[in-house]
């Protein structure tokens, strides 16, 4: 198979989560969270049924903004796959939202006391008749959720950071999320080390056009992640992503996916 090389090179290296405080009877942060890629899901994804209700996520997130309840989820999802593939970590600034694209940036009003915070959108939810987004414990505690569980609050669409908030030392930007037009690539691997994506670009670039790298930056640290392709629509994107992830099935090696650049 003509990728069977990245079976040596598909490594995608995942680093530590973000806490502080940690209340008695709550589990301890994880010295490193389990961040994964396998079958990582594209920001706009497919229509999909909970309860016999359909719900179709946002292919463009910008100038929403929404009103209801905001409740929280915690202990008990602590460690559990979240919708777009990462590992739940009640400590990390997350939510869960019905149908804005995930990987957006929204910030969350307390209607009841003022408050505002920013967090990122990685999880599907919450399935409770007025609510309108579930936040992390650390989300929720910081905005004065987890005492009363619900509390009513306005949810304003940011976009795509530029880097995380809560630890970058320069100015963030948010770039709105629109999934209908824009540029489009595929996600191959997301490396720590430069030097094992370089060599994973190298390969990609004797098979494919417009094999690069991008460098991200959040509280995990530095990722150097490998990239393939560039495409107009995400329509394109994802049926190249769908036919590369065959390959690299039956190498048995990762996964790829589309993403906005």
């Amino acid at each position: 198979m003509r990728l069977k090389f990245l079976l040596s090179l598909f490594i995608v290296v995942f680093a530590a989560g973000c806490t502080s405080h940690v209340d008695p009877g709550m589990p301890a942060p994880y010295k490193k969270a389990p961040y994964q890629t396998k079958k990582r899901a594209p920001g706009h994804t497919k229509p999909y049924k909970i309860a016999g209700k359909t719900y179709h996520p946002m292919a463009s997130a910008k100038g929403f903004s929404q009103t209801g309840k905001a409740s929280w989820y915690g202990k008990k999802f602590h460690g559990r796959k979240t919708a777009n593939g990462e590992i739940y970590n009640m400590y990390a600034m997350t939510a869960a939202h019905k149908t804005l694209p995930l990987g957006t940036w929204v910030r969350v009003y307390n209607l009841s006391n003022k408050k505002s915070i920013v967090v990122r959108v990685n999880d599907r939810g919450p399935f409770v008749r007025g609510r309108i987004i579930d936040l992390s414990y650390a989300a929720a505690k910081k905005l004065g959720v987890v005492g009363p569980g619900t509390v009513p609050v306005k949810v304003v669409a940011l976009g795509r950071a530029s880097s995380d908030p809560y630890t970058s030392k320069k100015p963030v930007t948010y770039t709105p999320l629109n999934y209908f037009k824009g540029n489009f690539t595929v996600q191959v691997g997301a490396f720590k080390d430069r030097t094992n994506a370089e060599r994973l670009r190298k390969k990609l670039g004797k098979l494919y056009n417009n094999a690069h790298i991008t460098v991200y930056t959040d509280y995990r640290g530095r990722f150097y992640r490998v990239r393939v392709g560039r495409y107009t629509s995400l329509d394109r994107a994802e049926r190249f992503s769908r036919q590369l992830i065959r390959q690299l099935i039956r190498d048995g090696a990762g996964s790829a996916f589309a993403v906005a650049e």
